[in-house]
């Protein structure tokens, strides 16, 4: 082969293998920069699905509850006008053998957005308005304006007064001052036999008459305002045997 034809032969062969060392170099790049694709996982029929929501229990724990969702506000709503009233200057009255509070100093009121359908609701609780508005030591001012000496060791089988809500919270009463009273006596009886024990059947018995549809809410809380007295008798005849 002629010197010439040799060197031709040697160009081409040059020229041919940069061209295909090129492609590679291309194909390279290509592989790199595109994502592979991988086929979806496949679950096994015996994995159990995954909800993305978190669990209830882990969201609300068991026992408690979210009062805020009852709709019901710590506010009060009296059945008349009230004012702070003078130490000494309110009166218990006595009807068939059991105090009521002076109408004046303790007018009863109610928890604005209660309903008998939120206390028919297994997730609600009194604790929800409990000491809401006022705290328990608040609420010992009561003793100055009925005139009654707060009880030293007042406990237990030697508990004989109860700061009292007039309309019990289990009927959806306010937790203000002007709901709440000084129940006291008699201490020459059992625990069971004073008087905010006997209210506490009253109490009982229109809360269930109320869950049952059998007395409208307001009719209760009205009523338990104006005179407790009134339901005690029947009180403790459906009520017995802890029916209530």
């Amino acid at each position: 082969m002629k010197r010439g034809g040799l060197i031709l032969l040697l160009v081409l062969m040059i020229v041919l293998g940069g061209g295909f060392l090129a492609l590679i170099w291309i194909d390279m790049r290509h592989s790199v920069n595109t994502p592979v694709k991988l086929p979806p996982p496949t679950r096994s029929s015996q994995e159990p699905h995954r909800s993305q929501e978190r669990p209830r229990e882990s969201r609300e724990p068991k026992g408690e509850t979210n009062c805020d969702a009852s709709g019901v506000s710590c506010a009060s709503t009296y059945f008349a006008d009230w004012k702070w009233p003078e130490d000494g200057s309110c009166h218990a009255t006595v009807r068939n053998g059991y105090p009521e509070p002076d109408a004046r100093c303790t007018p009863g009121g109610v928890t604005p957005g209660m309903t008998a359908e939120t206390l028919r609701d297994p997730a609600w609780r009194t604790k929800c308005i409990r000491n809401c508005q006022s705290s328990e030591q608040q609420k010992h001012v009561a003793y100055e304006w009925y005139g009654v000496s707060r009880p030293a060791d007042n406990q237990g089988a030697n508990q004989v007064c109860e700061l009292d809500h007039l309309v019990p919270l289990e009927l959806g009463g306010a937790d203000g001052l002007g709901n709440i009273w000084p129940e006291c006596g008699p201490d020459s009886v059992t625990l069971r036999e004073r008087y905010f024990k006997q209210k506490d059947v009253v109490e009982n018995y229109l809360a269930a008459k109320v869950k049952k549809g059998e007395m409208p809410l307001g009719e209760a809380q009205k009523g338990i305002a104006t005179d407790w007295v009134q339901y005690l008798d029947i009180a403790r005849r459906e009520c017995s045997g802890n029916r209530c």
